[in-house]
């Protein structure tokens, strides 16, 4: 899409960078910031492989530092519906024009900052069960598929049943780490992990490394709230830049 390739690689690695800072910090917001840039410069189809490669090495050093955080039994259900979701995503990724792909994710993207900033406080307490648990992790595995952005339903969900703050974030973040993972396989499986995808990814190793050590150096002198507020309105004014 861009024929300038420094300044591809600018928006390239500063997207890797700001995406990686932005995970260790706060554990969120990694592929909406990464398809906020690099949708600008490259078709879905070359972004999303691109993206879940990025998001396996980003969420594996927060992952390891919130090992004690985890609740394997509560992650499980949502995790069986993911693992048939992705394939899902993936699927409709190879069909979807890419005007339409960038309408669908710039109107999500605002859609989920609202909710972020009006956060009802209303609990669904525990309805549902296991059952409804494994159904948000469906959409969040097509979502995953699709746009890299499989965190989006379960962070939603978790935060509607009163999970605490500690256990939804460490239980999100390894479900979208599984599901990057998923991801990767299935697209190179299904051929579309190519050379450019190698290279790419390449390039943006570094910088994922030190994005994610600055983002975790600063996590423990971080205002929480307001740093979120921010990474809020920038995926706000993202979206509405991909919709227009």
């Amino acid at each position: 899409m861009l024929s300038d390739p420094s300044l591809y690689l600018l928006l390239l690695l500063a997207g890797a960078f700001f995406a990686a800072f932005v995970t260790g910090a706060v554990g969120f917001a990694d592929a909406m910031i990464l398809n906020a840039v690099w949708l600008h410069i490259m078709d879905p189809l070359a972004a999303v492989p691109l993206l879940v490669s990025c998001g396996v090495l980003m969420h594996m050093l927060p992952i390891f530092r919130l090992r004690n955080t985890l609740d394997f039994s509560r992650l499980l259900p949502f995790v069986a519906g993911g693992v048939l979701g992705v394939p899902m995503g993936v699927w409709v990724l190879g069909y979807i024009e890419p005007d339409v792909f960038r309408t669908v994710i710039g109107a999500l993207m605002v859609v989920y900052g609202f909710w972020m900033f009006l956060r009802p406080h209303s609990s669904v307490g525990e309805v549902g069960g296991r059952l409804l648990d494994s159904l948000v992790g469906l959409g969040g595995g097509i979502m995953g598929g699709f746009a890299g952005l499989s965190g989006l339903f379960p962070i939603i969900w978790t935060s509607m049943r009163s999970w605490p703050k500690h256990l939804q974030r460490g239980s999100c973040q390894l479900f979208v780490f599984i599901m990057h993972g998923i991801g990767v396989v299935t697209f190179v499986s299904a051929g579309k992990f190519t050379q450019q995808t190698s290279t790419d990814l390449i390039w943006c190793i570094p910088v994922l490394i030190i994005g994610s050590w600055l983002g975790l150096k600063i996590y423990p002198h971080l205002n929480d709230s307001l740093f979120k507020r921010i990474i809020i309105w920038l995926n706000l004014i993202a979206g509405i830049t991909l919709l227009l």
